[in-house]
Order: C-alpha cells, then sequence, then structure tokens
C-alpha cells in the first residue's frame, strides 16, 4: 500500500541494523524499526532488533521513540503501518511506511525471529 501524503519505501531501502536503545543522544544513531503489528502477529516472526509497539499503543508510547532517528513503520502488508507514519509525521517525526510490510520482508529474504521454538514465518 502506498499514498502520495504518507513518506514510503520499499522493503530493500529499510537499513540491515537497527537500534531498539531509548534516549540515545546522538543525532547519527541508527534508525529504528518500529514493528506495529498485534501480540500474535509478532510472537509468529519479526525483523530482529525491531521494536514491538501494537499500533494502537503508539500515542500512549509515544515517548519511547526518538524523534533524531527516521522511524520505518512496518505491519504484515502496509494499512496499519501508514496510518501511524501518518500520526508520526504529523507529531513531528521522520518516518516511512514499509511498502509491503512483513510479508515483502519475508519475500525478499530479509531475516526474521520468533519466540518461543518454532520457525519464525510471516505468512
Amino acid at each position: 500500500m502506498t499514498s502520495p501524503e504518507i513518506p514510503s519505501v520499499p522493503v530493500v531501502a529499510v537499513p540491515a541494523e537497527f537500534d531498539t536503545a531509548a534516549g540515545r543522544e546522538s543525532s547519527a544513531a541508527p534508525a529504528l524499526l518500529l514493528d506495529v503489528r498485534e501480540d500474535d502477529e509478532w510472537r509468529l516472526g519479526h525483523a530482529p532488533g525491531a521494536l514491538h509497539i501494537p499500533m494502537t499503543d503508539v500515542p500512549a508510547r509515544v515517548d519511547e521513540l526518538d524523534y533524531d532517528r527516521e522511524i520505518y513503520v512496518i505491519c504484515r502488508q502496509g494499512g496499519r503501518s501508514m496510518q501511524v507514519v501518518q500520526y508520526l509525521t504529523h507529531v513531528g517525526f521522520d518516518a516511512f511506511n514499509v511498502v509491503g510490510g512483513m510479508v515483502a520482508w519475508q519475500k525478499s529474504g530479509r531475516p526474521l525471529t520468533a519466540e518461543g521454538d518454532h520457525e519464525a514465518k510471516i505468512y
């Protein structure tokens, strides 16, 4: 999903490494991958190093995000992440929707990890 008003990037344009440490002072801090899927989706598989905040919790947890970092927002296919990017850019963050979401992430061969003893998978 894309929209001309929502900054969007393909999976291949997302940096390879992320830093989820809160409170970094440097404007040169790594980018952040924000996964806004639900808890059950996250447990099945997610990108290593991503920060998990379900979409409905983002406004209440916005203080966990760093205004000095680019934030790449991802969900399953792109609908929820577009809404979160719209909100984040409205409140002053440099945020980008990851087109195709975690489905595109898995299809492109980007790394996945999961909680528990099962193989990580999105679809």
